[in-house]
C-alpha cells in the first residue's frame, strides 16, 4: 500500500470529494488513495481548525504536510491577503492541493515541494498535523528545520495524538529548541493541540 509521505505513491488513484464546514469556513476538496486522510477530514485536522488561534490577516502562512490541503484552504479562506504555502512531498497530494485551491476560487495558495522553498525565506505562522509516520528522528529533523524558520514573533500550531507521542514531542520541543516555549492549547479525543512561539527580536 505505501506510506503517504512517499513521493510517489504505490496505490491506484480512486478520487473522493468530500464538503467541509470547520472552523467557521466551508470548502469543498477532492481526497484521494496514496494521500493522507482519504475521504474525510480526519479528527486531528479538524481539532486545529476548530480550536487554534486567529491566523494573521497577512504576512506568509505555512500549511506543512498539506496532504489535500484542508488547512491550506482554510487559511486561504480566512487571511485572503495573505500568501499561504502548501508542502508536501508526495507529488499527489501537491497536484490535489492545487486542484483544490483553484476549485474553491483561492488564488493566494502557492503550492510547492519543500525543495522548491527557498530556505532563507521565514514564516510568520505555521500550522501542521505532522507526518508522525515517518519516525521520530526524521520527524524532529523535519519540525526543527521549518520551526527554525518561523519569523520572530512567529507562532506554529500543532496536532498530533497522545498515543502517537504528541506528549513526548512537547517535551522534547521545550528541551531542544530553548527560547521556544510549547504550550498546550487542548485536547479533544486523543489529539494534543500544541503552540510553539519564536520570541521577538526585541525579547518583549
Amino acid at each position: 500500500m505505501g506510506h503517504y509521505f512517499e513521493a510517489q505513491p504505490a496505490v491506484g488513484s480512486e478520487p473522493v470529494d468530500v464538503e467541509v464546514c470547520v472552523g467557521g469556513g466551508t470548502f469543498s476538496m477532492t481526497t484521494d488513495r496514496g494521500v493522507f486522510s482519504y475521504g474525510r477530514l480526519d479528527r486531528g485536522t479538524g481539532l486545529l481548525l476548530r480550536d487554534a488561534p486567529p491566523p494573521p490577516a497577512s504576512g506568509d502562512l505555512l500549511d506543512l504536510g498539506c496532504g489535500t490541503g484542508a488547512i491550506a484552504l482554510s487559511l486561504a479562506q480566512r487571511s485572503p491577503d495573505a500568501r499561504i504555502h502548501a508542502v508536501d512531498v508526495n507529488t499527489r497530494a501537491l497536484e490535489l492541493c492545487a486542484t483544490n485551491a483553484r476549485r474553491n476560487g483561492l488564488h493566494n495558495v502557492h503550492v510547492a515541494h519543500p525543495d522548491e522553498i527557498d530556505p532563507l525565506w521565514a514564516f510568520d505562522l505555521i500550522w501542521s498535523n505532522p507526518p508522525v509516520r515517518i519516525g521520530k528522528t526524521a520527524l524532529h529533523d523535519l519540525l526543527a528545520t521549518w520551526l527554525g524558520r518561523l519569523r520572530p514573533g512567529g507562532r506554529a500550531v500543532l496536532v498530533m495524538q497522545r498515543n502517537l507521542g504528541a506528549d513526548s514531542l512537547h517535551r522534547w520541543l521545550d528541551g531542544s529548541l530553548p527560547g521556544w516555549p510549547t504550550t498546550r492549547l487542548g485536547s479533544s479525543k486523543g489529539y494534543r493541540l500544541l503552540q510553539i512561539v519564536h520570541p521577538p527580536a526585541d525579547g518583549i
